[in-house]
């Protein structure tokens, strides 16, 4: 799909012959719109109006057979995330028909809604990405939005944002899309070395420099598989000072089979998700780069794929983080887990951050739990949690905060190791999973585990997608920086 937005130098309407888009008060008043339109336009529309059940935001008139009228009725006080499910809702409309040209009105807009467009324009944009990278039939249309009128259009910067955060979002949804054949660890650390491109700093650890430095709980993961294991950060140094950096870290299991503790075979295809807290953290640095963001950020990602082979991790192994800590391997499919504990013992001793979040497909309890509502949320710290909370609930990216308590560190307490890595008791899979990571934390940096596997992707879509890899977590990181650190 191809959606252009043109922002035209002129508040002179439109022939009748184009498409236009206007908006109107709460309940559809149009009072204010009889000059965009014609006498029997507006006599018709009014009258149409009068026999609705008006409960839509959005209703579609056609004028002629060349000309259609789309009407969109905002409310008073509108959240961001409210503005942008509309802009969304109207995608739903454009997305159809031969004449995909559309000139939307912006003086037609309330002046009080605040930076009002640029928010619907991000939503539109939002739900029209799709994935169609290996179709040999291209059916998708070219949707071009002109912006007409001198009041309300976003900023220069503001657009610059937008993009960049759109930009962001579609290349961690482009990552989590690709199909574990083509994106294995050896071709997903390639495309973040790409990324230097854009400013980043990259650094790529293989195999040879991870067993140097003894990460032997993420490389366990990996030793079945044929391709490489990869630990690579990625620095984006945006203050002018030398701050401490804000620290992502993303689970980056490429494909996961579970290993010997193998998985159903229903479904199996889905694990080429299970690195999108990896793809996240791509995606936001992506985004804090091209808009060059005025803070110090590092990302880290965890790369490798879990197989089943005569090289592969065995139930009952022992291995040596590179805390020093010793693991017990009671289940290969819990290997996630594995993958952070090193990733973030590296991020706290290499980088010395200010804090740290996590990202990660972690466990299909937190799908019980929460479903597809909410990412679960766990921290030892207050003040980060409550600023999460509340980035999420602004951009309708919502997490909920779940309990940590050392009464489950016993769960996981091993009899031949310092730690299992499952607890065999059952019950509080999210939180035991959660309990592990935190014991990797050694220097109590204030730390957030999100466990985003019910929101990594969706498979009939929401009100910003439209089916398939989500992108979940750039918008609500970018926001959690904005709103608190830049």
């Amino acid at each position: 799909m191809s959606t252009k937005i043109n922002y035209l130098n002129t508040n002179k309407n439109k022939s009748l012959s184009s498409n236009i888009v206007l908006f109107s008060k709460e309940k559809f008043k149009i009072n204010n719109l009889k000059k965009y339109l014609s006498k029997s336009e507006f006599i018709y529309i009014e009258d149409l109006l009068k026999s609705f059940d008006i409960k839509k935001n959005i209703f579609v008139f056609e004028s002629s057979s060349k000309r259609k009228i789309i009407l969109i009725s905002l409310k008073d006080n509108m959240k961001t995330y409210e503005v942008e499910n509309v802009g969304a809702e109207f995608y739903g409309h454009v997305n159809q028909g031969k004449n995909n040209e559309y000139f939307l009105i912006s003086d037609s807009l309330d002046d009080k809604q605040n930076n009002f467009l640029g928010h619907f324009l991000h939503g539109l944009k939002l739900k029209s990405y799709e994935f169609k990278k290996y179709k040999t039939k291209n059916d998708s249309k070219n949707i071009l939005i002109n912006i007409v009128g001198n009041k309300n259009k976003p900023s220069i910067q503001n657009q610059l944002k937008f993009k960049s955060l759109e930009q962001g979002t579609f290349y961690a949804r482009d990552l989590v899309s690709e199909p574990g054949n083509v994106l294995h660890p050896d071709e997903y650390a390639k495309r973040i070395s790409s990324l230097k491109k854009e400013g980043l700093r990259i650094n790529i650890y293989d195999e040879k420099k991870l067993k140097k430095l003894g990460m032997f709980a993420l490389l366990g993961v990996g030793q079945g598989s044929t391709k490489g294991s990869y630990l690579i950060t990625m620095e984006w140094n945006g203050a002018k000072n030398n701050s401490k950096p804000l620290a992502f870290v993303g689970k980056g299991v490429c494909f996961d089979t579970g290993g010997y503790s193998l998985k159903p075979a229903r479904f199996m295809e889905d694990m080429t998700y299970d690195m999108a807290g990896s793809a996240t953290v791509v995606g936001l640095m992506k985004n804090l780069a091209l808009r060059k963001a005025k803070i110090n950020a590092v990302g880290v990602v965890g790369l490798v794929e879990n197989m089943v082979s005569g090289n592969a991790q065995r139930p009952g192994d022992i291995v040596k983080s590179y805390s020093g800590k010793t693991i017990e391997i009671l289940n290969t499919d819990a290997e996630g887990r594995l993958v952070l504990a090193d990733a973030l013992t590296f991020t706290e001793k290499k980088f010395k951050p200010k804090l740290i979040v996590d990202l990660a497909t972690l466990t299909g309890a937190i799908i019980v739990c929460l479903g597809s509502e909410y990412a679960g949320l766990f921290s030892n710290d207050n003040k980060l949690s409550k600023q999460l909370f509340e980035a999420g609930e602004k951009v309708n990216e919502k997490v909920w905060r779940m309990p940590l308590h050392k009464n489950y560190d016993k769960l996981m307490d091993s009899k031949n190791a310092d730690v299992q890595n499952i607890n065999y008791i059952g019950g509080a899979g999210s939180t035991t999973a959660a309990q592990f990571l935190q014991r990797f934390i050694l220097k109590n940096t204030p730390w957030a585990h999100l466990d985003i596997a019910g929101m990594a992707f969706s498979k009939y879509g929401g009100a910003l997608n439209s089916g398939g890899a989500t992108g979940f977590g750039v918008r609500l990181l970018n926001q959690f920086v904005e709103d608190n650190y830049e």
